[in-house]
């Protein structure tokens, strides 16, 4: 869910160039955020293929390897290069995000196991609720960001909290609920990516975005 964070303030602001959206990189970097948004956006939508029962629960170990590369390490690297870049909000939204899935890789692989089976549920639950009260949050500093971007975020919120209530209570249709909410917060990140990707090759904005802040 890339943002923008048109408040460049002391040293860092000299080295920096700005696209067209407002999007702040460093002379002779590139823009990380769509990378952070493409990595969420697979991720999220090969794991959501399967919550929706569109693919097979077998086959689900293949996310979290997708998890841990793309998902986890790629993203969180996208979240540092742009603090790198003076953009805390994207940092911290690709930091995290990068975060939440290494740890549901870590807890599914090795943790998982030491939680009584009865209790598994209870367990995803509260990593689940946790991240969703985090989206929360970030989905209140992201009013100066565009429209996109907070429309995407307040559906996140409502994926974790549905995905979460699904696991908690071992609902199955709740859990099917948010695989299909889940896809259209996939479809959102990807369209911000192409975005901000589209922006770069066409030196343009080529996509609406919709932004939100007074300049």
């Amino acid at each position: 869910m890339a943002t923008t964070d048109p408040n460049l303030i002391g040293e860092a602001a000299k080295d920096q160039a700005v696209t067209p959206a407002g999007q702040p990189t460093l002379q002779g970097w590139g823009n990380s955020a769509p990378l952070g948004l493409a990595a969420f956006a697979v991720t999220t939508f090969m794991l959501s293929m399967i919550n929706a029962k569109l693919m097979p629960a077998a086959i689900t170990p293949v996310v979290f390897g997708v998890a841990l590369m793309y998902g986890g390490i790629t993203q969180l690297i996208a979240g540092f290069f742009q603090f790198r870049t003076g953009n805390t909000f994207n940092g911290v939204l690709f930091s995290t995000f990068g975060a939440f899935w290494l740890s549901l890789f870590a807890i599914v692989q090795f943790f998982l196991k030491d939680i009584p089976p009865a209790q598994t549920g209870h367990a995803l639950g509260l990593f689940l609720y946790a991240f969703g009260i985090f989206t929360v949050w970030i989905w209140i500093a992201s009013f100066r960001t565009n429209a996109v971007v907070v429309v995407a975020l307040a559906g996140l919120a409502a994926t974790l909290f549905v995905l979460g209530v699904g696991n908690y209570y071992g609902s199955a249709l709740t859990l099917e609920t948010g695989g299909y909410m889940g896809l259209i917060v996939a479809a959102m990140a990807a369209y911000l990516s192409l975005a901000e990707l589209c922006e770069f090759t066409y030196k343009r904005a080529a996509l609406p975005l919709f932004p939100l802040a007074k300049h």
